[in-house]
């Protein structure tokens, strides 16, 4: 029964890469030469997580968002953030409809597969707090009444670091709810070049086609949760996560939601790239998107320019690595 059950995972597991593949490729027609990112934001939803794109403005933040959605066949809604927007503005209202005497349910634009969150520090701490329980829980709650989000969901999340005026900064509870934080950053010399290229008569977007089925996800979603973990790797984790909490220059170290995130992460990535387990370097390779936000370094260290995502680097290269015993 066990010989059975590893040969279907494997099976899957390469209707995942396969899958992946084409949707990274797809994406690619739109976004320029980063197939890692976009195969990081497969990650998230294949995870049923979130994900923060922190950089600065006009790099592709909202194309690879919509990208994303047209890949997958997938919904697609968008939140602008301002301080002047309202928790009702997001997750919707309960309207006394005359006609048939009775309350109804008006959906916000959280109602959807994909949700990008424009410039999310830009909406009040109140504002922010609305989209808690949709971040963990997949479902929000209007007038005592709890409605669940549609399946598969993903929220996408922008914010400019550079421009603070005006700003709420995202509470540590908030970041702690987001399993990667991404960065796209400036292309190339030739990746700009074929930019102005492929943008030069249309935009490429317009005419992008689904891959693949949002019930075909949901399926795949699935089967990421049976990625195999040797309890090497497991304790690897462990000790990663538990270093954070005792680094010298970090404040606050990650949460066991961050073992959690880093775990299924692992799992994901380990699908996507062909394999039915996870390897010590899929850890490695996620640990700084997945744990850098998550962290909070002391002052000090701050004002001596040491970034948490410095201080993640340097844990993952003390921290020792499992390998395997030979005989």
């Amino acid at each position: 029964m066990e010989i059975t059950s590893r040969k279907n995972t494997a099976e899957q597991v390469l209707m995942i890469k396969e899958t992946t593949d084409k949707i990274i490729e797809n994406i690619s027609r739109v976004i320029v030469g980063k197939k890692e990112i976009a195969e990081l934001v497969l990650v998230a939803l294949f995870c049923e997580g979130n994900v923060l794109m922190e950089d600065v403005p006009g790099v592709g933040k909202t194309m690879l968002a919509k990208a994303t959605a047209k890949s997958l066949g997938c919904s697609f809604q968008r939140i602008q953030c301002t301080p002047d927007l309202l928790p009702s503005d997001v997750t919707g209202i309960q309207f006394y409809n005359q006609k048939t005497g009775t309350f109804e349910f008006r959906p916000g634009p959280i109602m959807t597969n994909i949700v990008l969150v424009d410039e999310i520090n830009r909406a009040t701490p109140r504002t922010q707090s609305a989209l808690l329980e949709a971040m963990q829980e997949q479902q929000i709650t209007v007038d005592m009444e709890t409605v669940p989000l549609p399946r598969p969901f993903l929220l996408m999340a922008t914010q400019n670091p550079i421009e603070l005026e005006g700003t709420f900064p995202l509470p540590e509870a908030q970041l702690d709810r987001f399993l990667l934080r991404l960065r796209l950053g400036y292309p190339s010399e030739d990746e700009e070049a074929t930019i102005l290229t492929r943008f030069q008569q249309e935009n490429p977007l317009d005419s992008l086609k689904s891959v693949t089925e949002s019930k075909e996800l949901l399926k795949l979603q699935r089967v990421c949760r049976e990625i195999y973990t040797d309890e090497s790797v497991r304790n690897y984790i462990v000790d990663i996560i538990r270093a954070t909490r005792e680094y010298a220059d970090i404040k606050l170290g990650a949460s066991p939601r961050a073992s959690l995130g880093l775990h299924q992460a692992a799992q994901t990535l380990a699908a996507i790239r062909g394999r039915s387990y996870i390897i010590p370097d899929d850890v490695k390779y996620l640990a700084v998107p997945t744990l850098a936000h998550r962290v909070m370094a002391k002052t000090e260290a701050r004002l001596r320019g040491h970034s948490t995502e410095d201080m993640i680097k340097e844990i993952i290269s003390k921290v020792p690595v499992p390998v395997e015993e030979t005989k």
